[in-house]
């Protein structure tokens, strides 16, 4: 060391030398003004200056600028004040080497003194570039992970040993209908319904204080709970992390709603053929019994004419035997097992003729009225059946009126293609004549509507009727390998449509409509309100292949907060009856308060004369009847976002 600096004698000088010359962090020594004293083979590399090149010079030129302006004050207030900044205190700063660039040092500065009483200052560097480019590392891995988890389909939640919520991805957002804000914080259970929501808390603790799993470290299916208080079924699967000795657990979940409905519907599929099975077979050996009883009550009644009041009991006896038969035959009906005689109908003039039947058939307080497509193909099916369908859907309706009402039978073209196929996967995409029934009665409640076709199924008094008509229309449809659909609603009447393959004479002089018809497109933005997922994620796909850009919304208030979003929207196109609370003529009069320039389309799968008799729609109204061909959805949009605005 220099002379004048008080230390031990020369064997310790020489070993503490050797320390600082051996150690792994940088040790310099300053005096009072700054000037460096020493600078060992550490500094030497952290800083890139040999000690000749520092030894001598002010402090400073380890320093970046914003350090280097502020050292020499440092000093003095240390001096005069005892103030302390660094001296004494263990902190981060920075470093700047020879070649201009800066790295992340933690720096502990001693003081010991000369026996002049002089002030020499010690300081000892540790090199923090490793650990900054851990940590950064780190920052970057934790973005990844939180950039994965905010776009991950499926929900991702944390929670820890309380159960209270950490994270809450986008995906949790859309699945339970809360914001984030609103459940960080909160304990989990908030998204459970009973019975899940009492025994949260006991399987927590019995998992921290046993081990015991019961959904941590299994996936199993639970039911989760939406802010709106409705639930869904959900796959959950949970694993467990630790973060300073604490357990953190991390929950995935896969809403099966989509499952389970497809499920249930292929449960009901397999459970309509199963009845239509058994109905077939046991109609089928009924109508063996039936022949022999028809047969010798026949006979009876002919060997009986002297006794007027045996053959009476013989006639009546056929008589059970005929309606019998028809039951059996409505049987074979739903089960596809009756024999079918399918020709080209010519559709329009078979409704004519019903037409004059229903006038003597239903009551007098039935109005009854028929609209035909004049442009109407031909349809490929059994027209005696097809009677018997539209008969049994009118006796259907008439029942529905108690109080009277209209009777509506219409046909129209239809093309069914990829969307409406993907809805309906047992119909095969292609060209069909539709028939549809309508009447203004009471309508379905859900629970109803749900069984509308399962033989034996009624809602009529006992001895009123069979529970064999839809279904009897419903087996007489897929046999002629055709589709009937059922919209209904308590208060607003029933429509029943049939879809019949329809006769194309010449594939080449008849190309299919979306072939032909799909000539109408345009680039500007629709929204498109519908509650039906499958008839939304088909307008969706249509009009989107048709040039347009589509936002969607599920209902009339999903629909206000869209508007209230967007920059800009050409064109409404929504539903009209719709759950919610509002119609999509409320929805449009809302809409055009703040867009006065908006158009409007409307669509329904309801009857016209039904809309305007609620108070749906209004004189001039444009609308699109469900459901609607991918060329008709083509036109009336174009014709909406040309046509005048409403003054």
């Amino acid at each position: 060391m220099e002379d004048g600096i008080a230390g031990p004698d020369q064997s310790n000088a020489d070993w503490l030398r050797a320390v600082v010359d051996t150690a792994v962090d940088g040790v310099i020594l300053i005096d009072a003004a700054g000037g460096v004293l020493m600078f060992n083979p550490a500094c030497e590399k952290l800083f890139g200056y040999s000690a000749s090149e520092v030894i001598g010079r002010n402090v400073k030129v380890l320093m970046p600028p914003s350090y280097r302006d502020a050292h020499d004050g440092y000093l003095h207030n240390y001096h005069v004040s005892g103030e302390r900044k660094i001296i004494g205190i263990g902190r981060e700063v920075v470093g700047q080497r020879k070649d201009g660039s800066t790295f992340l040092m933690h720096l502990s500065v001693g003081e010991t003194r000369q026996a002049s009483g002089k002030s020499i200052f010690v300081g000892i560097i540790h090199d923090l570039t490793e650990r900054e480019r851990v940590e950064s590392e780190l920052r970057e891995s934790a973005a990844r992970l939180r950039a994965v988890v905010d776009t991950a389909v499926d929900g991702v939640i944390l929670i820890d040993s309380n159960g209270t919520i950490l994270k809450f991805n986008p995906a949790c957002e859309r699945l339970f209908k809360y914001r984030a804000d609103e459940v960080l914080g909160e304990n989990v259970k908030i998204l459970m319904p009973e019975p899940y929501r009492s025994g949260h808390d006991g399987y927590i603790r019995n998992f921290v204080t046993t081990g015991e799993k019961k959904i941590i470290g299994v996936g199993r299916e639970v039911v989760g709970r939406r802010k709106d208080g409705t639930t869904f079924p959900m796959d959950l699967s949970v694993g467990e992390a630790k973060q300073v000795g604490s357990s953190i657990f991390v929950g995935m979940i896969h809403d099966l709603s989509d499952r389970k409905r497809t499920e249930a519907q292929l449960i009901q599929a397999q459970k309509m053929e199963a009845v239509g099975q058994l109905s077939g077979g046991i109609a089928h050996d009924f109508n063996n019994l039936l022949t022999v009883i028809v047969g010798n009550a026949e006979f009876l009644s002919e060997q009986l004419l002297s006794r007027g009041d045996l053959k009476r009991l013989a006639d009546d006896i056929c008589s059970a035997g005929e309606r019998g038969a028809e039951l059996t035959q409505r049987l074979l009906s739903f089960s596809r097992k009756q024999l079918l005689r399918p020709v080209e109908t010519e559709c329009n003039k078979l409704v004519e003729s019903m037409h004059k039947l229903l006038l003597r058939t239903l009551r007098e307080d039935i109005a009854i009225a028929t609209q035909t497509d004049p442009a109407l193909r031909h349809a490929f099916a059994d027209p005696a059946q097809l009677e018997s369908a539209i008969l049994n859907l009118a006796l259907n309706a008439q029942d529905a009126m108690a109080s009277g009402g209209r009777l509506t039978i219409s046909t129209a073209n239809a093309s069914l293609d990829a969307g409406a196929h993907n809805a309906h996967p047992e119909v095969g995409p292609g060209e069909y004549v539709v028939i549809a029934v309508t009447d203004t009665g009471a309508g379905m409640p859900k629970r109803v509507l749900e069984r509308a076709f399962e033989p034996f199924f009624t809602t009529k008094d006992v001895g009123k009727g069979s529970g064999l008509g839809l279904s009897m229309v419903y087996g007489f449809v897929k046999q002629s390998n055709g589709h009937v659909t059922i919209y209904s609603e308590p208060g607003l009447g029933t429509t029943v449509r049939i879809y019949l393959p329809a006769v194309l004479a010449k594939t080449q002089d008849v190309p299919l409509a979306v072939d032909k018809e799909v000539t109408h497109s345009g680039s500007e933005t629709v929204l498109v309100v519908e509650d039906d997922p499958f008839v939304r994620s088909y307008a969706v796909m249509s009009l989107e292949s048709l040039g347009y850009k589509v936002v969607s919304a599920v209902d009339g208030r999903d629909a206000l907060q869209t508007l209230a979003a967007a920059a800009h929207i050409d064109l409404l196109f929504t539903d009209v009856v719709m759950p919610g609370g509002v119609n999509g003529w409320e929805l449009a009069d809302l809409a055009r308060k703040d867009r006065p320039e908006l158009r409007v389309l409307l669509t329904s799968g309801y009857a016209l004369e039904t809309l305007e008799a609620h108070g749906h729609i209004r004189q001039g109204a444009l609308i699109l009847e469900k459901p609607y061909r991918k060329a008709e959805l083509a036109r009336l949009v174009r014709e909406a976002l040309v046509a005048p605005l409403p003054v």
